[in-house]
């Protein structure tokens, strides 16, 4: 019996003032190969974002439905309402919505459906279209497939789902045998089975699991476990930690040290316009559900600037605080090189070496990160999380994501409201979604 076709449909929607001038952008893919089977881009006029999201995922579902009505299609769109509304999670109140939701359901038969979000960075041929829409509609125009640009990446197309390996929780030590696992797996799959192959499963802000024909709904929005069957694994869904490194404060241009164990320093004017910016660019994702910030003041105060915008309440950890860093607070690099360079070199060398005057080793901030990241796990198992830190922390979470070693600490860059991205599944497994991204502040 030949097996059914299956597509991979993206599709995006934008509007230029939400709402504004609109378009959208959709389309089908062969997942085995990456190929673009067909493209689908239309100005709408004025409308909002999600109105042009709706109209960019019924294009891409007719665009499937014209290639093979009985094609088992997989969705991935960067609308983290769209995907959570027709995966039948979230309940659709926006008297806009509930008819293109309804014309959405009915292209295809819900069975051969499935959603799936992604970042918007994954997204980029649908979003190209989009916007080629849009610049076409500012001339007057209809969008044009003979005039477009879009560039789509193959290698997200084909990327393979890979099982999570079991381990402490969020410390990658069994990954790469799991990986390996499943390529070997998947090496034999002959072309005629190859587009049942699953997408790219990662994410950036939120997991959607990769997904029954047709998951079961819920009456809200919350955490969720992903089916059991279709497209790749079972991984469910992960909580992700969206860390957010705080905004500038006087001391950061500096480039002093500037931990727990010093003063308190408050936003600078420059931070406290990074605070604005990450607060816009995280409301337009809609994905965090909760906020979660260290208790000095200059995380706070960039905690609380996006919670305010996002309407949530932002809970006080104390364990996501800075090392101390002891003698060495207010101090730049050069300084505490001139004045204590030998325990410098000393604390360079080994983790479990602190600063000048009774400060935190690397080792003691790690058992601490790791305590904090397991009850901050086991608080919000599912969800999305946006973890407002500091330079240690984040890097310290990714590089017990990683498997990386100590030294790792001082290979990574993360500028201050910079955003970096961790989830976590529930056997223990941990995958780096993103790191160091100031996108939204330029």
């Amino acid at each position: 019996m030949q097996r059914p076709l299956r597509f991979v449909v993206e599709a995006d929607g934008g509007s230029r003032g939400n709402p504004g001038p609109a378009g959208y952008g959709s389309v089908v893919l062969d997942p085995a190969t990456g190929e673009t089977l067909a493209e689908r881009a239309e100005y709408i006029g004025v409308a909002t974002n999600n109105v042009a999201e709706y109209k960019g995922l019924i294009a891409g579902l007719k665009a499937a439905r014209e290639l093979a009505p009985d094609a088992q299609v997989l969705v991935r769109m960067d609308s983290k309402l769209v995907v959570e509304q027709m995966s039948g999670r979230w309940k659709i109140k926006h008297p806009d919505m509930k008819p293109l939701a309804a014309e959405a359901a009915t292209v295809l038969p819900r069975s051969q459906v499935t959603y799936q979000w992604i970042p918007r960075e994954q997204n980029k041929h649908a979003d190209r279209l989009a916007n080629e829409a849009m610049d076409a509609g500012k001339h007057g125009r209809q969008w044009e497939p003979s005039a477009s640009t879009a560039v789509f990446d193959r290698g997200a197309a084909r990327a393979l789902a890979t099982p999570p390996a079991a381990g402490p929780p969020g410390d990658a030590a069994a990954g790469a045998a799991a990986v390996r696992a499943a390529l070997a797996s998947a090496s034999g799959t002959t072309a005629s089975a190859a587009a049942s192959a699953p997408a790219e499963a990662g994410t950036l802000f939120a997991a959607e699991g990769s997904g029954a024909p047709e998951p079961a709904p819920a009456a809200a929005p919350g955490p969720t476990a992903a089916p059991s069957s279709g497209w790749g694994p079972d991984m469910g869904t992960p909580a992700t930690f969206v860390l957010l490194r705080h905004g500038e404060t006087a001391l950061t241009p500096q480039k002093r040290f500037s931990g727990s164990g010093g003063t308190d320093p408050e936003l600078s004017p420059a931070g406290r316009r990074q605070a604005a910016a990450v607060a816009e660019a995280l409301a337009a994702r809609g994905t965090v559900q909760a906020v979660v910030s260290s208790p000095l003041r200059r995380c706070r105060e960039t905690a609380q600037a996006v919670a305010d915008r996002l309407g949530l309440a932002v809970v006080v950890e104390d364990g996501l605080r800075e090392t101390d860093f002891g003698a060495w607070e207010g101090l730049t690099f050069g300084e505490v090189r001139e004045r204590f360079p030998d325990d410098l070199q000393a604390w360079l060398d080994s983790p479990k070496a602190a600063p000048t005057g009774g400060g935190e080793s690397f080792s003691a901030v790690t058992r601490r990160v790791s305590a904090t990241r397991d009850r901050l796990l086991a608080a919000y198992a599912g969800r999305t999380v946006l973890v407002v830190t500091h330079v240690t922390p984040v890097k310290t979470l990714v590089r017990l994501a990683l498997g990386a070693p100590p030294e790792s600490l001082f290979r990574m860059e993360l500028s201050a409201a910079s955003l970096s991205a961790v989830a976590y599944y529930a056997d223990g497994n941990a995958s780096v979604r993103l790191l160091n991204d100031t996108s939204h502040l330029r």
